[in-house]
């Protein structure tokens, strides 16, 4: 039986993963803080260890329930506004666990034995991030890569926008992905408006044995060191004299158009 613990103090040490640390904090001390069922599902699947649960009252014996079973590890509680005063925000999912970080992979481990690959240079915004994991995940991409500049995928924000797929896919940070892509044989694209793009539609691409697709960062896009030494630059054919896409939207046409299997 988990021990529920009602909080009484913000300063309890047992609460640090929850007080207001940032994202780096938690890595530096390989954690990270699952929100939402489907990611402290995902965690478990992934076999993270969770450390324990913050969780509004109701779900202790509601939603909750399954997952208190089984974490098996104490439960922290209280009135929400003292949650909020805890964590600096309203816990929209009303579950939060504190776990330990997978082990990392490297590059090479992702690319073992795929074809499809999404390389991430400099996307910041955990939302971005979040929501291109879980479009890669779910379009047939076989992993991603992410420059050391890009968002964690195990920030709280993001891994909670991916529905846990940041714990499913296989993804690894990478100082020079298209080196690496290069070495592993895979033809390389860069999303990127340029007047000698091809269209996502191009049949080569598609019949590429090994793809990897490049997205850049909203607004910036892509380093054009980048884009010079992708052997494309595609585009998504659009009209109404809209030129681009948000990059979580442009990945996901892209990934259905390019990755389909």
């Amino acid at each position: 039986m988990a021990e529920i613990i009602e909080i009484t103090s913000l300063d309890d040490p047992k609460l640090a993963p929850y007080r207001n640390l940032t994202g780096r904090q938690l890595q530096s001390s390989h954690l990270f803080i699952a929100e939402s069922e489907n990611v402290i599902l995902a965690g478990l699947e992934a076999g993270c260890r969770p450390l324990s649960l913050l969780m509004e009252r109701q779900h202790i014996t509601g939603k909750g329930k399954a997952l208190v079973e089984a974490c098996a590890v104490p439960v922290f509680t209280g009135e929400d506004d003292l949650l909020e005063s805890l964590t600096g925000f309203k816990l929209s999912r009303g579950i939060l666990c504190a776990m330990e970080r997978p082990a990392p992979l490297s590059a090479g481990q992702v690319l073992k034995n795929t074809q499809r690959i999404v390389v991430l240079e400099n996307v910041v915004d955990g939302t971005n991030v979040g929501a291109l994991l879980r479009s890669a995940a779910a379009l047939g991409a076989d992993g991603v890569l992410l420059t050391p500049d890009c968002c964690d995928p195990l920030q709280r924000r993001a891994a909670r926008v991916s529905m846990g797929a940041a714990l499913r896919i296989p993804w690894a940070v990478c100082e020079n992905p298209l080196a690496c892509l290069k070495e592993a044989g895979f033809v390389t694209a860069a999303l990127a408006l340029r007047d000698n793009a091809v269209s996502i539609r191009e049949e080569r691409l598609k019949e590429a044995d090994k793809l990897a697709l490049f997205l850049g960062a909203e607004g910036d896009g892509l380093r054009q060191e980048t884009i010079d030494g992708c052997d494309y630059a595609v585009v998504i054919p659009m009209y109404h004299q809209v030129n681009s896409l948000n990059v979580a939207a442009a990945g996901a046409v892209a990934f259905w158009e390019l990755f389909g299997k």
